[in-house]
């Protein structure tokens, strides 16, 4: 696993072979951050919360372009343990990980974030109403984006929410923003 781009740009963290998580490929985590460009000021060191974050390589992102602040959340202990390894490796004390289940996590947050990223398997029978859970739970700070990593088969489209899709092979992201509420 390497970091693109930001202060830590070019590191490598060699995942163990024993881990269930599928990372985001290289090519497809390069085109999401591109895009992301268009949407957020990583300069404003922006809040982030990474879901099932696997190997926290869309948490390694997130820190080397200067998020001021990113949770990242892993249920698998394992996993865990990898991503607060690489966090103290690189001393980078904006990272917050916590081993916790990710629907749990969500029903007890009460803090707001610019950016969230969700990776949960792709078979996940819950995948689809994540966007309905971190939109209603009002997560997300105001023209914040929720970005959600998932297979073909997922077709979010006609969501209230959503702004667009992107495809890279066979990973896809779903992004979506909250919508005003009437009077504001």
């Amino acid at each position: 696993m390497r970091v693109i781009t930001g202060i830590y740009k070019g590191r490598h963290f060699e995942v163990p072979r024993t881990f269930k998580a599928r990372p985001t490929t290289d090519f497809a985590k390069e085109n999401l951050f591109n895009v992301l460009n268009g949407y957020i000021d990583f300069d404003a060191a922006p809040a982030a919360l990474d879901l099932f974050a696997g190997t926290g390589s869309i948490t390694l992102e997130l820190l080397s372009r200067g998020c001021g602040r990113v949770v990242s959340v892993e249920r698998d202990p394992q996993h865990f343990k990898f991503i607060q390894h690489v966090v103290e490796t690189l001393g980078d004390r904006n990272c917050v990980p916590l081993r916790a289940d990710v629907f749990r996590y969500l029903g007890q947050c009460r803090e707001q974030f610019d950016f969230i990223f969700a990776d949960p398997p792709y078979a996940l029978e819950r995948l689809t109403t994540l966007p309905d859970l971190i939109l209603g739970r009002q997560l997300l700070k105001p023209d914040g984006l929720f970005v959600l990593e998932h297979g073909q088969k997922d077709v979010f489209t006609s969501h209230p929410c959503f702004v667009e899709h992107r495809a890279y092979g066979s990973v896809n992201f779903s992004f979506f923003r909250a919508r005003e509420k009437a009077g504001e």
